[in-house]
């Protein structure tokens, strides 16, 4: 990943977009994808090209495995969830 630090809060509304960028009739060269994260006001972009589905994967299993915490979190929280 090229050095860039963001921080951005998740909300219950925020959205995931994937744009596919492979040219007319899927003729590109260099094809790659855009996974957009965010509800418009404050998106993170991330640029995918071709030999990065490994480093896409390790991000959603982190994901996946922050949410999982967040859930126990939760459960243990005076009230559930907030």
């Amino acid at each position: 990943m090229r050095t860039f630090t963001a921080t951005a809060h998740i909300q219950p509304d925020t959205e995931s977009v994937i744009h596919v960028f492979d040219g007319p009739d899927h003729t590109s060269r260099a094809p790659f994808l855009s996974l957009r994260v965010g509800n418009g006001d404050v998106d993170v972009v991330f640029i995918a090209d071709l030999g990065t589905a490994d480093a896409l994967r390790t991000l959603a299993a982190a994901a996946d495995k922050a949410a999982t915490v967040l859930d126990e979190l939760a459960a243990r929280a005076p009230g559930g969830a907030a």
